[in-house]
């Protein structure tokens, strides 16, 4: 008998794989537009990791981008475009988002060796949305504490924040023409909440604004 080969990769589901029309069909179109939409199956590799060390500048060498030095700073692909990005979480700690299947876990894993520090797998962790509209920063706002002004927080920072009360990445991708773009990762347990209580969020602006 011929043994049967499975690519493992066909049988993943998404945390929000059941929303998919759901998402799409919640989008508000017109001057007052906002989507969301899911980005699934990131890779994403936490980094614990002493700043100016020996094996800090292994693992940006092995990222291919510099470490963040400061509180809310994204280094490489900060607009989230397809490339390898580092966001900032904590004076020591680091997480590095890169394309599905990238071997950036493998080369970080490699890069750090004996040295102290930590790389850990984190990409089943938690899922990506992607804000985007408008009204996306309005929408963030009836239930982000972050100050998401332009003068504080703009494309390329990123902050450990709440949205309805779960905890989430929130990183700003792109600001241009009156829209902006947001990337939001929430633990995969608490996606299904953060996705409806986004799209709830969302319908006040398929209704004209009221003078």
């Amino acid at each position: 008998m011929a043994e049967v080969m499975t690519d493992i990769s066909q049988l993943r589901r998404s945390p929000l794989a059941h929303l998919e029309d759901v998402l799409r069909e919640g989008a508000v179109a017109g001057e007052r537009g906002v989507a969301l939409r899911e980005v699934p199956f990131l890779t994403q590799v936490g980094l614990r990791v002493e700043p100016g060390s020996a094996a800090a500048a292994a693992l940006a060498s092995a990222a291919g981008v510099s470490l963040p030095a400061k509180a809310g700073e994204t280094t490489g692909d900060a607009d989230g475009s397809g490339g390898t990005a580092v966001l900032w979480l904590g004076p020591d700690e680091f997480l590095v988002v890169a394309p599905e299947g990238s071997d950036v876990v493998a080369k970080l894993t490699a890069a750090l060796g004996s040295q102290p520090g930590a790389v850990v797998d984190l990409s089943a962790n938690r899922t990506t949305l992607e804000l985007d509209g408008p009204s996306a920063r309005a929408v963030l706002e009836k239930g982000c504490p972050a100050d998401l002004h332009p003068r504080v927080f703009g494309p390329g920072k990123a902050v450990t924040t709440t949205i309805g009360l779960v905890p989430v990445l929130l990183w700003q991708t792109a600001e241009e023409n009156g829209s902006q773009t947001y990337r939001i990762l929430p633990r995969a347990s608490f996606a299904d909440f953060t996705a409806r209580w986004l799209l709830d969020a969302m319908t006040e602006f398929a209704s004209p604004e009221v003078p």
